[in-house]
Parts: structure tokens; C-alpha cells; sequence
């Protein structure tokens, strides 16, 4: 462990969203050894447009999708650490008008289904599923691309789409207009469609009772999805290449410190009921570690994710887990 002090400290700017398993780092009370740190919190698609695009600040929250599609065309200039801020499943992200296929995913054989992006890690882990647990090819689907609430959003990458599959750009209407008129078959997308919310019961979901669904394929596979990763720009890491490994024990201590909270059977720290109980089932049922960092408790996950990105052409070629991360950072530390 590199150890400065304060006059020496490195300077770093870094950027992520809210979540209580970095809150300890992002107000101070966790400490980077050897970085002076100032913390940006922005939402996620202003982060990773801004980062992905321009690099304003030195470390930040990134797609996964979008890291390792640069990573695959030989992009080194930004570096990732095995700490994953965001993970969800994603049954739970596919959304059918109330009187569409509920329960039925096969049925979307043969239909149009809307996506915000491409290369949106959510987009590329619900095609996964549809594919390798329904039977719902990629080039069974008619895919549209566009801003789900708001029209006009354009794909971040390019991408070369496998043979067989074509993409239309829709930039007129949103893709949650486009369900509720009967033009599209389904929407996948971590954010939820407007009329999913606004009471209408235009639009549910695929699935109605999406976590029974999401812990069966997790029973099955073993895949709990990454959705974003915490990303260095390449020079900072040449620079000072002690950084990322104290980073990645000042990300654990704080999400330990949030585990703890959320564990607390004497005072309520989150503004859910049953709480504590609900966090530890889920340290039951992951085994004791429900949010691992660290290359090890990831592999399946990561393995797994990195087939679909290449099979989907988000990924130029099929990346080993190893690949993500420097040897230095995923062979030294055991988080």
C-alpha cells in the first residue's frame, strides 16, 4: 500500500452516481491512501456520455457495456478496476403493453422490440435471456433504436452488427410512445417506460412476478449482471499505477460500511421495511458475499457477459475476464 501525505497527495477528480456502497468514499469518511479526492455525483447517462466522449475527469463510473466494447478494439486509454457500483438483473427491464405477451417471451419471436442503445449493458444482458433462456434469437427480433421517454437519442459507439440482424434508428417519436400505439412488441431498458408509472396500466412488465423469474436464472447460471464498472483514464494510471489497487480498498471499505448498515437489527438505516432481513437473506443466498469485487467471485458473471457482448457485436473480439483488468490490479488483490 502506497501511504503520502496530505501536502503530497495525488489530486484526482472522480465522477459516479449515488448509491449508499460509496457514500463512505464520496463524503470523505473513507479515505484513498495517497489521492487527494473530489467526488462528482451526476446521473449515470451524463457520466458515461461525458466521460466516454471527453474524459473530464480522472476516474469514473462507466458502462460496462461501453468499456469493453473500446477494450475489444485495442482502446487502452481508459483502465478498469474489478468494482462494480451498479449490478441488476434484468427480466425485470422488459416491458410489453398490458394486453401483449405477459409471461409468454417466445411470443416476441417475430416482433419489433425497442432498445435506448445498442451497446446499453442492460439492452445487451436482456437480449441474452431472451435468447439463451426463451429461445428468442437476435435475428428473430426487429430491433428500433431510441430514447425511451424522450426522442432523439443516438448510440454513443458505433458497433458492426452480426450478420442477420439490422437495427432501425427511430428519432421522432420515443420508444414508449411507439409501444403504447401498437408499433413496437417490447421495450428493453433500465429505465422505465413513462407508462409504466403514470398509473395508467398502459404498460407492464414481461414478467409478473419478475424476481421469482430473476432467482431462478440466477439459481441456474450463477450470472448476478454487472452493469457498470469504475474506470481510470490510462495516463493517470501510467502516472501513479499504486492508485488503482488503493482504490479498489477504499471502494470495499465503503461498501462493507454499507453492508453493515443494512444489516443493522437496532436502528432502521434504510426506509424499507424488514430491511436487515431482507439483507441478510441475501447474504444467504450469495453464499455470504453479496456484492463481490474482485476478478475470482466475478467470473462467471464476467465470462458470461463477454460471450454475449461478442455474439451481439458490441465486443470487436471475445475477451477473457482477464482482459478487463491490468494483471498487476486482478492478481494482487483478493476483495
Amino acid at each position: 500500500m502506497i501511504t503520502m501525505s496530505p501536502a503530497n497527495a495525488v489530486p484526482l477528480t472522480m465522477g459516479v452516481s449515488e448509491y449508499d456502497h460509496l457514500r463512505d468514499l464520496v463524503d470523505g469518511r473513507v479515505e484513498v491512501q495517497g489521492v487527494d479526492l473530489r467526488c462528482l455525483t451526476l446521473p449515470v447517462e451524463e457520466l458515461f456520455f461525458r466521460f466516454t466522449q471527453f474524459r473530464e475527469w480522472d476516474v469514473s463510473e462507466l458502462s460496462m457495456g461501453k468499456y469493453c466494447a473500446l477494450r475489444s478494439r485495442g482502446d487502452d486509454s481508459l483502465r478498469a478496476i474489478p468494482v462494480f457500483p451498479s449490478r441488476m438483473f434484468r427480466h425485470s427491464a422488459i416491458f410489453v403493453r398490458a394486453d401483449g405477451p405477459v409471461d409468454d417471451p417466445a411470443a416476441l419471436r417475430g416482433g419489433r422490440i425497442g432498445i435506448p442503445e445498442w451497446t446499453v449493458t442492460a439492452t445487451i444482458y436482456g437480449r441474452a435471456l431472451l435468447q439463451y433462456e426463451y429461445g428468442v434469437g437476435l435475428e428473430d427480433v426487429r430491433w428500433v433504436q431510441g430514447g425511451t421517454n424522450e426522442p432523439g437519442r443516438i448510440e454513443t459507439l458505433p458497433t458492426a452488427l452480426p450478420d442477420g440482424v439490422r437495427v432501425e434508428r427511430v428519432s421522432d417519436a420515443s420508444l414508449t410512445d411507439l409501444l403504447v400505439a401498437g408499433e413496437l412488441d417490447a421495450v428493453i431498458a433500465p429505465h422505465p417506460p413513462h407508462a409504466l408509472t403514470d398509473g395508467s396500466g398502459r404498460v407492464v412488465r414481461l414478467f409478473s412476478d419478475p424476481t421469482a423469474v430473476e432467482r431462478a436464472s440466477f439459481a441456474a447460471t450463477g450470472v448476478f449482471p454487472i452493469m457498470h464498472v469504475i474506470a481510470l483514464r490510462a495516463d493517470i494510471d501510467d502516472a501513479h499505477p499504486w492508485i488503482a489497487g488503493n482504490l479498489v480498498r477504499a471502494f470495499s471499505e465503503a461498501r462493507d460500511r454499507s453492508l453493515a448498515r443494512v444489516r443493522d437489527m437496532n436502528a432502521s438505516r434504510l426506509p424499507i421495511p424488514w430491511g436487515a432481513a431482507e439483507a441478510n437473506a441475501a447474504f444467504d443466498a450469495f453464499d455470504g458475499e453479496p456484492w463481490p469485487y474482485g476478478l475470482e467471485p466475478n467470473r462467471t458473471t464476467l465470462d458470461a457477459f463477454l460471450g454475449y457482448a461478442h455474439e451481439q457485436g458490441v465486443c470487436a473480439k471475445r475477451l477473457a475476464p482477464e482482459d478487463l483488468f491490468e494483471e498487476r490490479v486482478h492478481a494482487s488483490f483478493r476483495i
